[in-house]
């Protein structure tokens, strides 16, 4: 008899105070907060036990199939070595063959790969019967995600893809912790939301590193920036504990501003021709998603305008996704074949 357990985590929407959670950022800027809510572009992961010792990872999104012959041969330098990591971590007693997808566009901006990790730690979690509870998932997350990128990782993304809706992520002198906002919202916000890919991936971990390192190194300009940043996504909480949607365009579009002076190259000229098209079709406020470069783009429509904004963005060379809110999080399902 085989086990399969089928674990599904919704990646997310960055709506303020992103980079902000990456240490030690956060405990420089005292009151450090992150909002972002959870996005229906989902990861599905599947692990079933083998009969043997046989380890299969696949990865149906980047079209990529590795085979090892027991979990003490697994190797952490492939494009599959997150999948290889969280499987020797959870050290299953026999072999298992894991499937994953994400939904997302590969370099989105939108956490696909964090809501991998939270999706397949779910899984072998209850596949191995190790008992973590959610908070010990979300310490563990980031170290490994830290393993594969080799730079410190962030730690918000983890959240919405562990419980769904509208996320506040409180920063500070010992980790973090998760308020949830506003459930009832969730239909309204999402009603006035558009989400866009450029068409360019991006690859967050180069630009955050780099304000990362000039922050420590002492600039000004990014310690104000980010300053500013915190103080936005304290703007933006309120906003949407208020729920007001024009506060939380406001809010979005002015966190835009400030984003774009952290790093070169967070803004590009797909994105700034995207955003003008936008605005022009009765955009409220926009910013990039995660840490910019390329990626996604997440705009704030005034009422009635959303057709309008997602013709001027298709027209502008834009994908405008179908993908919405979601107050779902991490959902595991087990079956015996």
């Amino acid at each position: 008899m085989m086990r399969i357990v089928t674990a599904t985590a919704p990646t997310r929407i960055d709506l303020a105070g992103g980079t902000l959670d990456l240490p030690p950022l956060y405990l420089f800027h005292p009151g450090a907060i992150t909002v972002n809510v959870a996005l229906d572009l989902p990861v599905t992961c599947e692990v079933k036990t083998r009969s043997d010792a046989t380890v299969i990872l696949e990865s149906r999104d980047i079209g990529r199939r590795e085979v090892y012959p027991s979990c003490a041969a697994l190797r952490f330098d492939t494009p599959l070595q997150l999948l290889a990591r969280l499987v020797a971590f959870f050290a299953p007693a026999g072999g298992v063959e894991v499937v994953t997808n994400c939904t997302a566009p590969q370099g989105s901006g939108l956490g696909g790969s964090s809501a991998l990790v939270i999706a397949l730690a779910g899984a072998l979690n209850q596949l191995t019967n190790a008992g973590h509870a959610p908070e010990r998932l979300l310490a563990l997350a980031p170290d490994i995600e830290t393993q594969v990128l080799r730079i410190p990782a962030g730690i918000q993304d983890y959240y919405p893809a562990l419980y769904g809706g509208i996320n506040a992520i409180h920063l500070g002198i010992g980790g973090a912790s998760c308020e949830a906002l506003s459930a009832d919202w969730l239909a309204t916000l999402d009603a006035h939301l558009v989400v866009c890919h450029t068409g360019q991936a991006h690859f967050s971990g180069t630009n955050n590193w780099d304000i990362v390192k000039r922050h420590l190194d002492g600039d000004r300009v990014t310690q104000a920036a980010l300053s500013r940043i915190r103080d936005l996504a304290r703007a933006m909480y309120e906003a949407v504990s208020a729920r007001d949607i024009t506060a939380v365009a406001a809010c979005l579009q002015e966190e835009w501003n400030h984003r774009r002076q952290l790093a070169e190259g967070v803004s590009t000229p797909t994105i700034e021709r995207l955003m003008a098209a936008a605005q022009e079709a009765g955009a409220l406020g926009g910013k990039v998603c995660g840490a910019g470069g390329g990626g996604c783009v997440v705009f704030i429509v005034a009422e009635n305008r959303h057709a309008e904004v997602c013709a001027a963005l298709t027209a502008g060379g834009g994908e405008v996704l179908d993908a919405h809110l979601t107050a779902q999080g991490l959902t595991l399902t087990e079956a015996e074949v």
